[in-house]
């Protein structure tokens, strides 16, 4: 026998999913995440301190990162702890350290801490992400502690961007933070935050009065303390909610308000708004819920007031939702308890007392299934009856269930008279039974209860003696004629609901069904057309519906459909793509037009428009919440499908582009070895020549040679060099040099092609040496000159300014020439790209494009601009380096 507590049972599906889960986690290292509201508040320094109390207890710890960023109190924690050698990777002619995994994965540690959960790998690492590395130690089974900031979570740092004004580039999805099996908030006033940074506790020197003038003010500060403290309560929340539905906890914890709002098909647009306030109130999550009685069946306009008001409750910051539902109070409680709310809120009006004699009011209703849950109601207009009429068409089809079942009883009526006379009442009543469980399963619980009342009005009627009459001879049978009632009245109740939970099934049966074979055809799909030929195709079918697929150019501009039938508004399609909302019919936004646009939003960017249009202007069907919901999930397959196209192209592109690069460099490596043999026996023939001419007529021709050879050996010189960069076999070989000797090695290889311009050099007399590739930047300083003599008049001046700016060189080429030829100056430093395309200047345009590559080898940057009134200045920065101290002391 069934008890009250077997409905108290857990889940068996939820069971063994539980199970599952806890066995592939038994197998995952527990990843532990301090959690902080800013750098400064000591994440680094609680891990260490947790590392230390772990040791204690005969735990195998390895600090795999740290970043201590010169604190005292932070670096001592690290003595007695075994530290992981980091890699060391060259990039960009520069050595960087970083995170060793191979060696973690290969070391006996049981637990790892790494520091800085959203730091991005050098380039060339085996993952573009430290989080990246920190799931391939969990998956080895290793524990991992480390330290993550508010803005860094990918969620968030949008929200943290407009707070502080600083966009933060280094993310980590939130699934990472959610899948965390601990997190420890490691909290901080803001008063006492801006006190460590002015005893320098967080940054040294001008790095900390910075952080206080742009980041640590005290606003911000306490912005963020707030976004994390509300982080942390909503991972919370969600492992309460977890736990309740793991041991089948009906009763609602009301650890934090949740208030849950249900709508009808009514005007309750005053309940939205009182629950937006009272949410606002209680700082309270809410949720709109609409339960679908009907399954699908609603009348059209009662659709459109539903998604009307669906479509409020989000502008207003609700979470909505839309439920089938035969039994309204049963199903509120079921979701409240599901989600926790602890708050239920109704919309009241006044009812006649017959409607409250056959519906009893909700409120009872909930009380008696959820005690525990508090009840709001707020008080709603009547609604006069002519805003409730619509066409006659849709006044006559609330009607037409009655009439069937009043029809139904009267043909049961004319069977069973004939019947009467060989059967005993007994079977007649089990006739007019039958009729009431297939009006019910046909036309719903409200045509069987009037199918019912008709049936023992009919039976006393015509077949109860005495007949023709409703008068009863014999008192036994209004005892029948209640039991039939009731019994017809059960069975036809559930028969209805039977009917409703057969159609619910099968909706979400097709939904179901629809995505599987949407993502099945996606999957296959390697264009931009087939994935349109497919979408097009499969969602009119299912939906009777008119589609269009509207795809971005690669400025992000829409300017035609890409397929399908369905009419587009360019101005609309645009504005979807840009701002990522929904616009069109049914929604507040440009809802004057018969079609729905819906951006097809990827997890990058949003990727197209997807435009839904009726193809009968009188009947929506699409607008149905269900429907709604499915082609949303519809267009992010889609939007899915497209964006992995686009990264297919990309990828296949970069590797074009790669391979292109390479066999260019090999080329001009090639080609540059062997033209320089034959250059260097040229020139120096006609050197040797040019001298033993004496005087005669040849002599300046072979002059001419020379200049033209040792321009030709220049650039063969740039061509090897560049193509050795690029493919990266050259290094830096940085040494301490003088800024000095540098310009003058340099002064003396341009004397040839200084011709008649006039140098004027501005070098200060006590610049510090300096941590260059001598040999490189003097190749790039001979560029800058020969470029400007080249390209300006003869006769004119050229400057060649040195200045030191903080910790960085400043290098200046001033000329007065005609200035920049171009609208874009940075194609001056792309290869192979000139200024002039047609001129007689002897040149590739390699030069510029050289001295680029060396500026970012020393890890600067080369820029050009105007020089007023007439001219140009290439501006040359790169830092100084940092002057060991016995070379300081010589």
């Amino acid at each position: 026998m069934n008890t009250a507590g077997d409905d108290l049972r857990p889940d068996p599906d939820r069971l063994l999913a539980a199970v599952q889960a806890e066995e592939t986690q038994r197998r995952r290292g527990r990843l532990k995440i301090f959690f902080g509201a800013c750098p400064g508040v000591g994440k680094t320094y609680a891990m260490l301190q947790a590392l230390h109390e772990r040791r204690r207890e005969g735990v195998a710890v390895l600090l795999g990162v740290v970043e201590t960023h010169g604190r005292s109190d932070t670096e001592a924690l690290l003595q007695g702890l075994p530290r992981l050698p980091s890699r060391s990777i060259d990039y960009r002619g520069r050595t960087l350290s970083e995170f060793d995994l191979d060696a973690a994965l290969a070391s006996d540690a049981a637990l790892i801490a790494i520091d800085e959960l959203a730091h991005s790998n050098v380039p060339g690492s085996r993952h573009a992400k430290r989080w990246q590395d920190v799931t391939e130690l969990l998956d080895a089974g290793f524990d991992v502690y480390t330290t993550l900031n508010v803005q860094h979570l990918e969620s968030l740092h949008d929200v943290v961007a407009a707070i502080t004004g600083i966009r933060v580039r280094e993310t980590v999805p939130d699934h990472v933070f959610d899948r965390a099996d601990e997190v420890t908030l490691i909290d901080l006033s803001a008063e006492d935050l801006i006190k460590r940074l002015h005893a320098g506790k967080v940054y040294m020197g001008e790095a900390a009065r910075t952080a206080i003038d742009r980041f640590f003010r005290p606003g911000n500060l306490i912005a963020l303390r707030e976004l994390a403290l509300r982080r942390v309560a909503e991972r919370v929340d969600a492992q309460m909610r977890a736990y309740r539905s793991q041991k089948a906890i009906e009763a609602v914890w009301p650890a934090r308000e949740r208030l849950l709002v249900a709508v009808g098909d009514g005007d309750d647009e005053p309940l939205l708004r009182s629950a937006m306030r009272l949410a606002t109130r209680l700082e309270a999550d809410w949720i709109v819920v609409h339960v679908d009685r009907t399954a699908a069946q609603t009348e059209k306009n009662k659709r459109e007031q539903v998604m009307a008001l669906l479509s409020q409750a989000r502008r207003l910051g609700a979470e909505v939702s839309t439920v089938a539902g035969d039994d309204v109070a049963g199903t509120l409680v079921e979701l409240a308890r599901e989600r926790n709310a602890n708050r239920v809120m109704l919309g009241w009006r006044p009812r006649p007392g017959w409607k409250r004699l056959l519906n009893p009011p909700m409120v009872e209703r909930i009380r008696r299934l959820a005690p525990d849950i508090e009840i709001s109601l707020i008080g709603l207009p009547v609604q006069a009856r002519s805003a409730r009429r619509v066409g006659a068409e849709d006044a006559l089809r609330p009607r037409h269930p009655y009439l069937w079942a009043s029809t139904v009883c009267a043909t049961t009526t004319l069977i069973a008279w004939p019947l009467s006379h060989i059967f005993d009442l007994s079977n007649i009543v089990m006739l007019f039974l039958l009729a009431v469980v297939l009006v019910s399963l046909r036309w719903g619980r409200r045509a069987g209860a009037w199918a019912a009342l008709l049936a023992v009005l009919c039976f006393d009627f015509f077949f109860v003696p005495p007949q023709w009459s409703f008068a009863v001879s014999d008192s036994q049978y209004l005892f029948t004629f209640v039991l039939m009632l009731a019994v017809a009245l059960i069975i036809g109740q559930l028969t209805a609901r039977l009917r409703f939970a057969v159609i619910a099934m099968r909706q979400r049966e097709r939904r179901s069904g629809l995505l599987m074979g949407l993502s099945n055809a996606l999957s296959g799909a390697l264009t931009v057309e087939q994935i349109v030929e497919i979408a097009v195709q499969v969602l009119e079918s299912r939906f009777d519906v008119n589609i269009a697929l509207a795809i971005p150019d690669a400025d992000h501009r829409i300017h035609d459909r890409a397929g399908g039938s369905a009419a587009m508004d360019l101005s609309i399609a645009q504005w979807v793509l840009d701002r990522g909302e929904t616009a069109g019919a049914g929604t507040g936004t440009l809802s004057a037009t018969t079609g729905r646009y819906l951006p097809l939003k990827a997890p990058m960017r949003v990727r197209g428009v997807l435009i839904v249009e009726p193809k009968h202007a009188d009947t929506l069907p699409w607008l149905r919440p269900e429907d709604l919901d499915a082609l949303e999930a519809c267009a992010g397959q889609i939007a899915v499908a497209l964006e992995r196209v686009h990264f297919v192209e990309v990828a296949r592109d970069a590797l074009v582009q790669m391979e292109g690069e390479r066999m260019r460099n090999t080329l001009l490596l090639t080609l540059s070895h062997d033209l320089r043999t034959p250059l260097t026996g040229i020139l120096g023939a006609a050197e040797v020549a040019a001298q033993r001419a004496g005087g005669s007529a040849i002599e300046e021709l072979l002059r001419q040679i020379v200049a033209q050879a040792r321009a030709m050996q220049r650039l063969l010189d740039n061509l090897l060099q560049l193509a050795k960069l690029q493919s990266g076999m050259a290094r830096l070989e940085k040494q301490w040099h003088s800024l000095e000797e540098i310009v003058g090695s340099t002064l003396r290889q341009v004397e040839a092609t200084q011709g008649t311009h006039r140098l004027q050099l501005h070098l200060p007399p006590d610049m510090p040496l300096i941590e260059v590739d001598g040999l490189l930047l003097e190749r790039a300083l001979v560029n800058l000159l020969d470029n400007a003599f080249k390209y300006t008049p003869e006769g004119t001046t050229v400057e060649l300014r040195v200045r030191l700016e903080g910790s960085e060189v400043i290098i200046e080429v001033a000329d007065d020439g005609p200035g920049l030829p171009v609208a874009d100056p940075r194609i001056l430093f792309e290869p192979f790209r000139r200024g002039q395309p047609e001129s007689s200047v002897l040149g590739m345009g390699l030069g510029l494009a050289l001295v680029e590559r060396i500026a970012q080898m020393h890890g600067g940057k080369i820029d050009v601009r105007q020089k007023p009134p007439h001219g140009t200045i290439f501006t040359l920065r790169f830092p100084k380096g940092v002057l060991p101290p016995e070379e300081a002391a010589v």
